[in-house]
């Protein structure tokens, strides 16, 4: 029973080990452009920005961003985006596939539902943000009208026949 009781023991101390050293390392996403191809990461490391950003227009020189969510174990999980710029608001985008249930088909959307406070980051900047999922038909038309000149399919509103971008506002936190 002791000996049990040290494997145990020593494996609790090595996973320990292991998350203070992936805390400090950060272990970031990799991949910059979203969906296939991409693998999560955990923490973001980088510069927290705690002036309050009111327009995000100075990201546009970025092709995407990285996101952290919180989990509920308690463990962040990050992912790379796309975004939307839209009179100086920021909208992060979610492709989802026909027939895949919102918000449990992505696990860091499935975290955003649950709590809506995330990270992101732009370059080596951190920015911590509230997001908020638009369900209003007319901003979500405003939003995307740019976008939709050049791909008409991203306004199909049936995600039953096709698939269907989500977005989410940033917010200040």
């Amino acid at each position: 029973m002791k000996t049990l009781a040290k494997i145990v023991g020593a494996l609790v101390i090595c996973l320990v080990l292991a998350l203070v050293v992936l805390r400090a390392t950060g272990f970031s996403p990799i991949g910059n452009t979203p969906g296939p191809g991409n693998y999560p990461g955990l923490w973001l490391s980088g510069n927290v920005v705690t002036t309050p950003v009111t327009d995000w227009s100075f990201v546009s020189q970025y092709k995407t961003d990285k996101l952290q969510t919180r989990t509920w174990y308690m463990i962040p999980h990050s992912v790379t985006t796309g975004y939307i710029l839209h009179n100086g608001q920021l909208y992060i985008t979610s492709m989802f596939q026909a027939g895949v249930p919102f918000p449990q088909g992505k696990s860091w959307v499935s975290n955003v539902m649950l709590d809506p406070h995330v990270r992101l980051k732009f370059g080596n900047d951190l920015y911590d943000c509230k997001l908020s999922h638009v369900t209003d038909p007319n901003e979500r038309a405003a939003v995307l009208e740019q976008r939709a000149k050049q791909n008409p399919q991203l306004l199909a509103s049936n995600a039953s026949t096709g698939p269907y971008l989500h977005l989410f506002h940033v917010l200040p936190e």
